[in-house]
C-alpha cells in the first residue's frame, strides 16, 4: 500500500526537505522529491539572512586534483571525516555515497560503495546524478533575476501570470510559491495523488516496475490539474507545507514572461555563465549521460533477504518533476553554483536578502532547526547555520550546503527496507555535522 513518507533527517539532524521514510510493507521503497508513496516535510528555528557569504570559487579538475587552493593541515582531517561519513551511509545499506568538500584550502572528494549492483563497479566521485529538489535553487534564482529585471513582482498574484489556472490565484503570490506558504496541495507527495499509482499489493508494484512504469511520462499539466482539483492545505500565507507544484507553477511563470522554456532560461542565465558543462535539465530524456551511479528502489515483501527485490530506477521519466526537480549534475558543478550564488555573483545584495530571508517551518506539526526562504533553506547545525537545499528523486538523495567558508555536495543511492533507509538518512545528517562542525 502506498504510504506517505516523511523527513527522517529532521529527526536526525534536520537537513532534508524531502527525505523519505520507507515502509517495510509491500510499498516500494524509493527516495523522492515525489514519486510513488513519497512525501516531503521539514523544519527549523528563527529567520536568517545571508548576503555575499562566500568569498571565492573553489574548483577541482576531473581527477579531483586541487586547483587554486593550498592543502593545509586541515585538508587531511576534512577528507578523513568526509570518507568516514560516506562509509557510514553505505554501511547502513546504501548502494553508494560520494561527496565533495570545498573551502579556503581547496577541495577534496571521496566515495564509498558501488555504482552498479549488477557489476559491482565502484562508484565514481566525478559521476552525474539526479539532484532532485536542488533544482528549486536554480528555478528560484532565475525567478529572482527576472524580479531584478522588473518582469516579475514577488508580491504579484500568480493570477497575473497564469490567469484562470489556479483557484484563488488572485490571493497566492509569487513569494508564497517560492517559500512554500501557498497552501497548494502536492499530488506528487501524497498517497492517491492522481499522479502515481497507489499500489495495493506487492504484485501491482512489481508489475509496474517490470513493465517500465517509472519511464512513463507525466506531463506537468497533469500535476497541476491534480493539485488544483484538491482542497489546499491551508489559506495562502498562513502556514508552510513543502509542495512541488509551487515550483512547477514558477517554471510556467518564467515561460510566460520570457517566451522561452524554463530550461532555456536556466541554461542561459546560470549554467553557461558559470561553466557548468556537466549539468543539464533532461526534459523528456529518461537516461543519465556519461558516468553515473545507478539508482534503485527496494520492494519489500517480508523480513527475509529473499523477500525483497532491488529494481534499477536509473532510467526514468522526470517530466513530473520539471522545474521542481529534474536537474542532473555533479558535485563539482553544484559546488560552483552554490559558491557563485552565496558569493553574490548571480543576484544583487537586495535580491539575495529576499532569497535568504526565511520563515519557520514544521515537520509533521513539530518545529525543527530548518527555516525556508525563496528556494534556499537554512539549517542550524551545532556550530552554526548552513544554507542550501537537499534533493530527492526515486533512487537518489543529494545534499548541497554551505557555511560560507566551507561547502558540501553529496549524493547517495539509497536502498533497503524502512529501518535501513532511516539509518542511511541519519548517517547523512551526521555527515553534515562532521564536515561542517567536526574538528572545530
Amino acid at each position: 500500500m502506498a504510504r506517505r513518507r516523511v523527513s527522517v533527517l529532521v529527526a536526525a539532524i534536520c537537513v532534508a526537505l524531502a527525505a523519505p521514510v520507507a515502509s517495510a510493507s509491500a510499498t516500494p521503497v524509493a527516495g523522492g522529491a515525489g514519486g510513488p508513496g513519497a512525501s516531503a516535510g521539514s523544519g527549523a528555528v528563527g529567520p536568517g539572512v545571508v548576503v555575499g557569504l562566500v568569498p571565492g570559487d573553489a574548483r577541482v579538475d576531473e581527477q579531483g586534483s586541487v586547483q587554486g587552493g593550498a592543502q593545509g593541515g586541515d585538508r587531511a582531517d576534512v577528507g578523513a571525516r568526509l570518507r568516514a561519513g560516506l562509509q557510514r551511509v553505505t554501511g547502513a545499506g546504501a548502494a553508494a555515497s560520494f561527496g565533495e568538500v570545498a573551502d579556503e584550502h581547496g577541495t577534496v572528494r571521496a566515495g564509498s560503495g558501488v555504482a552498479d549492483l549488477a557489476t559491482g563497479a565502484p562508484v565514481r566521485t566525478d559521476g552525474r546524478y539526479r539532484a532532485g529538489s536542488i533544482t528549486k535553487m536554480f528555478t528560484a534564482t532565475t525567478v529572482l533575476q527576472l524580479v531584478g529585471e522588473h518582469r516579475i513582482g514577488l508580491d504579484d498574484p500568480v493570477e497575473r501570470y497564469l490567469p484562470g489556472l489556479v483557484p484563488n490565484g488572485g490571493n497566492i503570490t509569487i513569494r508564497q510559491l517560492m517559500n512554500h506558504s501557498s497552501g497548494l496541495w502536492d499530488p506528487t507527495n501524497e498517497p492517491d495523488g492522481g499522479v502515481f499509482p497507489a499500489f495495493k499489493t506487492a504484485e501491482e508494484a512489481r508489475t509496474w516496475y517490470r513493465e517500465g512504469g517509472p519511464s512513463h511520462s507525466v506531463p506537468r499539466s497533469q500535476v497541476v490539474a491534480a493539485s488544483v482539483a484538491h482542497a489546499p492545505y491551508f489559506p495562502p500565507g498562513t502556514s508552510w507545507h513543502y509542495s512541488n507544484v509551487n515550483y512547477t507553477l514558477l517554471g510556467m511563470v518564467v515561460e510566460k514572461v520570457t517566451g522561452h522554456g524554463y530550461a532555456h532560461e536556466i541554461e542561459a542565465r546560470i549554467l553557461r555563465p558559470l561553466g557548468m558543462t556537466r549539468t543539464y535539465l533532461p526534459g523528456a530524456a529518461t537516461d543519465i549521460r556519461g558516468p553515473h551511479a545507478h539508482g534503485y528502489v527496494t520492494l519489500v515483501e517480508g523480513p527475509g533477504p529473499d523477500q525483497r527485490t532491488d529494481f534499477d530506477l536509473t532510467v526514468q521519466s522526470v517530466t513530473w518533476a520539471n522545474s521542481a526537480g529534474e536537474l542532473i549534475s555533479t558535485t563539482d558543478d553544484l559546488l560552483r553554483f552554490e559558491r557563485a550564488l552565496l558569493g553574490g555573483r548571480l543576484l544583487s545584495p537586495e535580491l539575495m536578502k529576499e532569497m535568504s530571508t526565511t520563515i519557520p517551518v514544521t515537520a509533521d506539526g513539530s518545529p525543527s532547526r530548518m527555516t525556508y526562504g525563496l528556494g534556499l533553506a537554512r539549517v542550524q547545525l551545532s556550530c552554526g547555520p548552513v544554507y542550501g537545499h537537499d534533493g530527492s528523486m526515486p533512487g537518489y538523495q543529494s545534499q548541497l550546503w554551505s557555511s560560507g567558508t566551507r561547502s558540501l555536495a553529496e549524493s547517495t543511492t539509497p536502498r533497503g527496507d524502512g529501518p535501513q533507509q532511516i539509518a542511511q538518512y541519519q548517517a547523512q545528517g551526521q555527515l553534515l555535522e562532521d564536515v561542517f562542525c567536526g574538528g572545530r
